[in-house]
Formats: C-alpha cells, structure tokens, sequence
C-alpha cells in the first residue's frame, strides 16, 4: 500500500498546485485575449471576431500545463454583445474543459466612451486519468482507488464583469466563476485510513487596464496591466509595455511580480488579421528545469461596415 500512499500523496499535491499556485490559466499576451476574463468585454471591438490562443508552459517539465483557448463574440441588436468562450487546459494527467457563453450590455457615457456590463454562464468538465501518473514502479494495477478517475464530472459556471472603454483607454473588473468546484475529495478514497485534503477551485478576480499613447505619427505606446486574486494565492501583477509601430508591427516585454519575464512580438498581416507570440523566462528556482513558456494567438475579425476598417481598435 506504500506506492498507494504515495500516489495519493501526488494526487494531493497536483490539487495544491492547480489549486493554489495557478487555478485558472494564465497568458502573457492577456491584452488579447479579455474575453476568457471578463464577459463584458463580447461585442466592445463592434466587429464579429475569432481569437486562438496556444500556450505551452514550463517546456521540458513533465505534466507542465498546456492551455488552448478559442473567442468568438459580435455586437447583436443596439448595445448588447454576445460570445462563446471554449478554454482547454491540460496539467499533468488532469485535462479540463470550459465552456462559456458571454452576454454584454453597454451604456454609452459619452460620444467616444461606453461602460458595459457582462455575463458568463457555462459549465467546467473535468477529467483526470490515474494511468498517466508516472511514479516510481507505477501503479499497483489491483489497487480499486485507481481503477477509476478520481473526477469525471461537470460543474456549472456562473461569472460576470464590467469593462469601460474609450478609443485609447479600457478598465475592466471581473470574476470569472462566482462557484466554487471540488474536484478531489476524501469520499472518493476507499481507504478510512488515508485523509485527503479536499482540492477546489476558488473565486478570481481579475483588474485590467490599458492606454494607448501617440509617441509620433507612427509610434504608439501601449502599456497595460492584469492584477489577478484569489485566496490562499499571492496576488499575482503583470504588467507589460508595448510599441505599435506604423499600426503594423507590435513588440513588446512585460513582468508577471516575482514569477517571469516575457517578451512579445506582433504583426498585424491585414485589416482582418493580427498574429502574436510571447516568451516566458522564468525568475523562480524552476528556471533551472525547463525551456520557458511560449504562447501564439491569431485573432480574425469580419467587417460589416467598410468604414470600420478605417477606425481601428488597439485592444
């Protein structure tokens, strides 16, 4: 039964860990993707747009997360916004899947401003298969706690936030997910001798900000900054600085507090396409075991209105 402790034992720190150091996925290039965080911001680019984003975390550490994420939102009626939100993220045998819809309303504060409020409703699937634990001599192939995953289950999502925009300024304030969800919990254990500590996933809140500033005709520079809390978790700061140049290319660093370093590239391929890549470096003690986090991101918008293309969103 000692190999069954120990697997327990890992179990509990994969929940500690997806739990308390990185619940929900987090991104480098998050100025692109604030759909994923915050409802309100579906329909604000009054376009109908399609974002991809891939991130692949702590390259060469085993089980280190893999996170892909795909947008979709359009303005609908006078005001109103409406989105879908696919996240799959994958950590060590664990894979979970988020599915969302997002609905905003916004209220027009001025001639060139908007406050919009959102919605997010949706459910988690959760799998996590014990036969892709690697451990030393495996797992004990008659031990009935691993013949079955320890969830296999959907929970409901329920989130919302606020998000105020003007043609060079955004603030948005979030909470993705109001409910908490269990995924390991002591009942799923056969053994009354072993006491596993329950593992969930708690409320975040996300604060966003951006400007843009006109540094000469063909030089913009757009700094932005993502605070993301959540109990029993530091609070975790990015803050990135970028530069636009002739509304084409963007390159950019950023620094997420006491965690890694980042730099981003950008072109903007056409007035419908935009491609980015970001790389991490890790500042922590676990630099020393992998090759940094890469992320790439495509987003695609359809314009309805040839003169949309002559006023370009920078966010």
């Amino acid at each position: 039964m000692k190999k069954s402790y120990l697997a327990i034992a890992l179990l509990i720190l994969l929940g500690s860990f997806a739990g308390h150091a990185q619940q929900d996925p987090q991104y480098t290039q998050y100025m692109y993707n604030t759909q994923v965080v915050n409802p309100a911001y579906a329909g604000s680019r009054d376009v109908l747009s399609f974002g991809l984003l891939y991130r692949t975390q702590w390259v060469n550490l085993d089980g280190a997360p893999k996170t892909a994420t795909l947008t979709a939102d359009s303005p609908i009626g006078n005001n109103m916004g409406l989105g879908l939100t696919l996240v799959r993220d994958e950590i060590g045998p664990s894979k979970e899947t988020n599915i969302t819809a997002d609905f905003s309303y916004s209220v027009n504060t001025s001639e060139t401003s908007q406050l919009a409020f959102g919605i997010k409703a949706g459910m988690d699937i959760l799998d996590v298969d014990f036969t892709e634990l690697n451990l030393p001599g495996g797992v004990i192939p008659d031990d009935p706690n691993f013949q079955n995953p320890v969830d296999n289950k959907v929970a409901p999502q329920i989130g919302a936030g606020v998000y105020f925009n003007t043609e060079r300024f955004y603030v948005g304030l979030s909470v993705p997910n109001f409910l908490t969800t269990k995924h390991f919990d002591s009942s799923s254990i056969n053994d009354p001798n072993v006491d596993v500590t329950t593992a969930a996933e708690r409320m975040h809140y996300f604060l966003i900000a951006g400007y843009v500033f006109d540094l000469s005709e063909n030089l913009k520079f757009k700094p932005a900054t993502m605070f993301k809390a959540v109990g029993g978790s530091p609070l975790q700061a990015d803050v990135s600085a970028n530069f636009l140049m002739y509304e084409k290319f963007t390159v950019g660093v950023s620094y997420r507090w006491s965690a890694a370093m980042s730099a981003m590239v950008g072109f903007q391929v056409s007035d419908q396409i935009f491609m980015g890549f970001g790389y991490d470096f890790d500042t922590t003690d676990l630099s020393s075991y992998n090759g940094g986090s890469y992320e790439f991101m495509l987003r695609f918008d359809v314009f309805s209105k040839p003169e949309r293309v002559l006023t370009p969103r920078f966010f």
